[in-house]
């Protein structure tokens, strides 16, 4: 009887101390879940401190989220494993100590069946009793087989999870080893498209280094149109385009004189003079002239002078046995302000004009100097 006591303190005892040890400290989740965490943290961190293009950064995202997802499964599945080697520790150290209890039975059966024999033996008279002790012997060597047999069976399922376990951690392995490599050749294609940018970057600073310097030649080409514009504002506006008369023939005369056009079709700055026949220079420049004289008459010479001030500077001259034949001729000039010219008709000479304009004059100022 003090054996049987003994066994069932032992067995209490064991009770006593897994319920301990499943509540007692802290978990393997607890830790998994920090650990995930911070990695969560160190991901996000590092993302932060990268500039990439929105689509790369998407796939990115897309990978850590699902290496993140795996690890989390893989550390839940670690947890689970460990707390299933721990229980069947646990069931190996039950299962060592119900051995060495079924050890114990098992002499304590051989000591009684020993000391069955004994009584047997010795006290024969007294059968009846050494049967109802066998009985009772029996009936807990009963109760000991049954209660291995549980044992065993609660072994075979935690065999049968724990092979699953390692099933699904292979295969979790493998896939971890999958997002490995996708999660390689990304950091690969990131490297390229780091590399691509930074080569964008410098032809962009190149770009606008350009852009800076075609600026500046622009603001310098505006400045000098603008400079310009403000000189041909300033520049004095100076032309006119003329027709001698509607009168038919003029001449020939015995003395020469000076031919005044009266038609004026154009006289910007009034340099020409209908009444007196000149053109005087209002600012110093060089100035552009030409003209064209029709005669009339046949077998006759045309002829007509272009006067600087009091000097010719252009005689135009040609002789024909036709009629209606013109002259003409032209020239650029430097004058000074207030300088004139003018044409001439010599003594014996004529000249034709009506509304047709087939003796006119004209000049403009090509640039101030």
């Amino acid at each position: 009887m003090r054996r049987a006591a003994a066994f069932l303190a032992l067995l209490l005892c064991l009770y006593w101390t897994g319920a301990q040890g499943e509540r007692g400290g802290l978990t393997g989740n607890d830790i998994t879940q920090t650990e995930v965490q911070s990695e969560i943290l160190g991901v996000k961190s590092t993302s932060d401190q990268t500039n990439i293009t929105p689509d790369i950064w998407a796939e990115l995202k897309e990978l850590r989220d699902m290496v993140i997802e795996h690890r989390m499964e893989l550390r839940k599945l670690e947890q689970e494993n460990t707390a299933m080697q721990t229980r069947l520790t646990i069931s190996e150290y039950k299962n060592a100590v119900l051995e060495s209890k079924m050890t114990d039975s098992e002499n304590m059966v051989k000591e009684l069946q020993s000391e069955n024999t004994a009584i047997r033996i010795c006290l024969f008279d007294i059968k009846t009793a050494s049967e109802c002790k066998n009985a009772v012997l029996e009936a807990r060597m009963t109760a000991s087989e049954n209660e291995m047999e549980e044992l065993k069976k609660e072994n075979t399922v935690l065999e049968a999870r724990m092979n699953a376990s390692e099933n699904e951690m292979v295969k979790l392995k493998i896939e971890n080893a999958v997002l490995e490599t996708r999660m390689t050749a990304s950091e690969n294609v990131m490297e390229e498209l780091k590399k691509e940018n930074t080569d964008l970057q410098s032809r962009v600073t190149a770009s606008e280094d350009k852009t800076t310097v075609l600026e500046t030649r622009m603001t310098a080409s505006e400045n000098e149109v603008e400079e310009l514009k403000r000189q041909i504002a300033d520049q004095p506006k100076v032309a006119f385009s003329l027709g001698l008369t509607d009168d038919g023939l003029i001449g020939p005369f015995n003395t020469a004189i000076t031919l005044k056009f009266s038609k004026v079709f154009t006289n910007f700055g009034q340099g020409y003079s209908p009444t007196t026949g000149l053109f005087t220079a209002p600012v110093r420049g060089a100035y552009y002239f030409s003209f064209n004289l029709l005669d009339g008459r046949s077998n006759a010479y045309r002829d007509v002078y272009l006067y600087h001030n009091d000097k010719i500077v252009l005689v135009s001259a040609n002789h024909s046995a036709n009629a209606w034949e013109s002259v003409s001729n032209s020239l650029v000039l430097q004058l000074e302000k207030g300088d004139v010219v003018y044409l001439v008709l010599p003594a014996g000479y004529s000249v034709f004009d009506d509304t047709g304009d087939y003796t006119s004059f004209n000049g403009f100022l090509l640039f101030p100097l």
